[in-house]
This record gives C-alpha cells, sequence and structure tokens, in this order.
C-alpha cells in the first residue's frame, strides 16, 4: 500500500531531486566515465503557438535561486539508496554536488523569439545536466503566463486588470508563480493573498455571490459590506444586474454624503449591453464617479471586443483563461548541450537541429523600434544591443540575477512597446518577428555538422 502524506513545498532541501530519474542516472554515467569537463546548455524555445507573436522571458530569478540551493542531503540521498539504481561511490559523490557555473540570462521582462536561448548554462556537465529540468520548470511557465498576461494588458487599453485566476490554477506553485509573471506583465493587482506577501503585490478583492445570497436582501448585503469596507466594489450580478445596479442608487440615496463605494462589478450576461444600461442609471444618479469592472471568463479577444463597441468599463478581472495561458500553455522548450569539452555540439534530427556553441543575441532598432534580432556566437561583436546578461557566476547570483520586480514590470512594459505594431498585435503577425543567423555562427553550425555526420 502506498503512503499517503500531505504535500510540501519544494524548498531548498529538496530541490536536488525536482528533476527526472534519466537526469541522475546519466549524471552517474558521467561520473562513472569521468566526464566533468566544461559544458554550455541553452534554454530556448523552437516555434511560437500559432496565436502568439512573442514570449515574454520570466520566471530567471525562480531558476537561479534553485541552481544556488541545490544539493543533496541526507534524506535525498537515503531515498536515492532506496531506488538501488545508484552505486554507493555515486551517492557518495553526489554528497559533495554543488552548482558552481555561470548563467547567462535574459533580464525578465525581455521580449524573446524562436531559437534565442532565455539562458545559458556554463558549469562542469554533471551540474549543467542537473540543471535541465527545474530550471526548465521555473522559466518555461512563468514565460508562457507572462506573455498571455502581456496579451490581457494590451487588449485593455490603459484599463486596470487584476488576476483572479488562483482558484483554478494548476497547483499552488503555479498559482503563486503565475501572479508573478502577471506583474511583470503589467497586471495591476491580484486576488493571491499569498504572492503579495511573498513578492510584495498589491493585492484587491470584491466579494462573491455567496455573500449577497447568505443576506435576506441584496440592498442590506450591500450596505453592510460598505460600512465595512469603505471604497468598495459592489457584485451586482446575484439576481438581476441592473435592478442591483438600482439598489446601488438606493444605497447611494441613504447614505448621502456618507457613500463611498468605488464601483459596481459585472460577472455574467452580455457585459457589454449590461455595461452600457449600468452606465446610464449610474449617471441619471449622479454616480458618474462610480466604476464600473468586468469580470466572468474573460480574455484578451472578449476584452477587445467590449472596448471595440464602446463598452464604458474601467477594469477587469480575469481569471481562468489567464490563468491556465489559454490559446498558447506551453511552447516547446528546450534545454539543449551546445558545447562540450571545447568543441561545439549539436543535433540534426528533423525539426529539432540545434545551434551549437555559447551565443548572444544582439536587437536591431531604428529609433525606437526593433526590427529584427541577430543570433551570434558569444564572443561576436556587432551592432545592436546584446541581450543575455551573466547573472550568475561560480554558483552565486549576481546583481543582474536578483530581478526586482517592479523593474522587470518596466522593462516589459518598454521592450514590448518597441515591437512593431504587427508584433504586438493579438493576431498572427505576418511577416513574424525575424531572427537572423550570424554568418560565424552559421559557418560554425555547418563545420560541427560536417564532424558529427563523419
Amino acid at each position: 500500500m502506498k503512503k499517503t502524506t500531505c504535500s510540501r513545498w519544494v524548498d531548498a532541501d529538496n530541490v536536488a531531486l525536482l528533476t527526472d530519474l534519466y537526469q541522475l542516472t546519466m549524471l552517474q554515467a558521467y561520473w562513472r566515465e569521468g566526464m566533468k569537463a566544461e559544458s554550455t546548455f541553452s534554454l530556448y524555445y523552437r516555434e511560437l503557438p500559432e496565436e502568439r507573436n512573442y514570449l515574454l522571458a520570466c520566471g530567471l530569478h525562480d531558476a537561479l535561486c534553485c541552481l544556488r540551493d541545490l544539493r543533496f542531503g541526507t534524506e535525498e540521498l537515503d531515498y536515492l539508496a532506496d531506488q538501488r539504481e545508484f552505486q554507493d561511490g555515486f551517492l557518495r559523490w553526489l554528497e559533495d554536488l554543488r552548482f558552481e557555473g555561470d548563467v547567462w540570462g535574459l533580464p525578465e521582462g525581455t521580449p524573446v523569439f524562436p531559437r534565442e536561448p532565455l539562458l545559458e548554462v556554463v558549469a562542469p556537465l554533471p551540474q549543467a545536466q542537473l540543471a535541465e529540468t527545474v530550471v526548465m520548470n521555473q522559466v518555461h511557465f512563468q514565460s508562457v503566463a507572462a506573455a498571455k498576461a502581456s496579451r490581457v494588458v494590451a487588449a485593455a487599453r490603459g484599463r486596470a486588470v487584476v488576476d483572479f485566476g488562483l482558484r483554478r490554477m494548476h497547483g499552488a506553485d503555479a498559482g503563486i508563480k503565475a501572479a508573478r509573471a502577471f506583474h511583470v506583465a503589467g497586471v495591476e493587482a491580484t486576488s493571491n493573498v499569498l504572492a503579495g506577501k511573498l513578492y510584495g503585490l498589491p493585492i484587491t478583492g470584491t466579494m462573491a455571490h455567496s455573500y449577497i445570497q447568505a443576506h435576506d436582501s441584496e440592498l442590506e448585503a450591500f450596505r453592510e459590506f460598505s460600512e465595512l469596507y469603505p471604497g468598495t466594489i459592489l457584485l451586482v450580478d446575484t439576481y438581476d444586474s441592473l435592478e442591483g445596479v438600482r439598489k446601488v442608487c438606493r444605497l447611494a440615496d441613504e447614505q448621502g454624503e456618507e457613500f463611498s463605494v468605488k464601483g459596481i462589478r459585472l460577472d455574467s450576461g452580455d457585459l457589454g449591453r449590461l455595461a452600457v444600461d449600468s452606465r446610464r442609471v449610474l449617471d441619471e444618479a449622479g454616480l458618474d464617479e462610480v466604476a464600473i469592472f468586468a469580470s466572468g471568463g474573460l480574455d484578451e479577444y472578449e476584452i477587445r471586443d467590449l472596448l471595440d463597441e464602446g463598452a464604458p468599463i474601467d477594469g477587469f478581472g480575469v481569471g481562468t483563461r489567464m490563468g491556465v495561458a489559454r490559446g498558447g500553455s506551453s511552447v516547446d522548450m528546450a534545454y539543449k548541450l551546445v558545447a562540450y569539452s571545447g568543441k561545439g555540439r549539436m543535433k540534426t534530427s528533423t525539426g529539432k537541429q540545434i545551434l551549437p556553441g555559447r551565443k548572444q543575441i544582439f536587437r536591431m532598432e531604428q529609433g525606437d523600434e526593433a526590427r529584427f534580432d541577430l543570433l551570434a556566437r558569444f564572443e561576436e561583436e556587432t551592432e545592436g544591443r546584446p541581450l543575455l546578461e551573466k547573472v550568475m557566476k561560480e554558483g552565486e547570483i549576481l546583481p543582474a540575477g536578483r530581478t526586482d520586480l517592479d523593474e522587470a514590470r518596466s522593462r516589459a512594459e518598454t521592450e514590448i512597446g518597441r515591437l512593431p505594431p504587427r508584433i504586438r498585435d493579438l493576431g498572427p503577425a505576418d511577416p513574424p518577428y525575424e531572427v537572423r543567423i550570424s554568418d560565424r555562427l552559421q559557418r560554425l553550425q555547418d563545420r560541427v555538422r560536417e564532424r558529427v555526420a563523419e
């Protein structure tokens, strides 16, 4: 009978086991063969979903923290010993293993395109190999989530977007990390209290229908809640949305100068029509400063359509469709060996070819607009703005790797604003953003291909 235990958070004590078994079996093989020369692994993605025009780099700092904390404690080694897969000498070697390599990464909030490294790990082969699963786990999800949120923010055209997605996200860690990524992408606040505490994010919330239902009348519920929470937003669609708005107007008559309700929330029905009618009712009652907030199954397309129709909505609560990055919940991200023991390495599988060697990305700009990117060899000097920065040295996180979320948020706004309009658009870009390969990198690929074909 399998043992059932309460779930535990991944922490510095057990993060080394947040890996795939084949990473450890390969490590034992490397140990046995004495393969510990310097290697470079590149984390990148091959292509975008049809409805996406860019990914937004995010999750770097969390990945670096995992590498910094990577070690095998007694409990973890005992567990591996029980698997009877690993030799005693290898387990003793694991006990002393630490990540002591360097990492070059894209600053969080940077738009990134297919084949471009989000980060490159330079370390002894076993250390860099072990980094694969946890690094990809942290960077893939947050980058996908940030890209989705950036589209929602763009669709809102300057109106506030609030994250309501925690309850339907895929697990507690996803809910925490998504809120972080959403902030980088420009989301104003989150309903997620723990994410607010951990990352210093603004938290916000209104009320649920259950609060209204628990009272004998809707007006009574509005009265009690607004007295306890001045400046609140009242949920008006529990029974009849427009009748709920009229009750807010009655409450304003009752409270007079004490009335401080900030807004109403529409959560169901024809949001565009209801917003127009609600605005009319509020304005006729002299409540033109009461805002209209909309929620309920929204995504970037619905928000765009509402605003295109002229719906007088001042802010949006977006939950499930942003929380699970619907429409582009994953990309074909890969972490591949590109150099070992002084030689470029690659694979030539159909559709999965690798560009060998360490690299740098140069963003070519004209004025304030990005025109194309040049993917070059690491040591090349060329025109354009280099994007990859050294974020970890010998296993220690450098200042460039200690992400300030507000700085990352500002960077995302600036960098997305520099993209051509067709790339910022919600529809598929035609043509897509161009990533060119430098002549020197192309020649290296050709030489390595010839070598591995021998």
